[in-house]
């Protein structure tokens, strides 16, 4: 049996979710919260890939004028 931490009832174990209160038991919290980290690591490498490109695009020296 499975506590749930939100509403402190005892669930069966086959379930993923409460069967009071709906929520995911802490088995499923654990896989959502490393699949949570892995997107926020792919959005900061990308973030980090998109700067470095706008860094080479858009160039360091500003345009002359006249």
């Amino acid at each position: 049996m499975a506590i749930c931490l939100f509403c402190q009832q005892e669930t069966a174990d086959s379930q993923q979710s409460c069967q009071h209160c709906g929520m995911a038991l802490p088995k499923q919290q654990q896989a959502n919260k490393a699949r949570k980290l892995r997107r926020f690591a792919w959005f900061v490498a990308g973030f980090t890939l998109f700067c470095a490109v706008m860094i080479v695009w858009l160039g360091r020296t500003p345009p002359a004028i006249g």
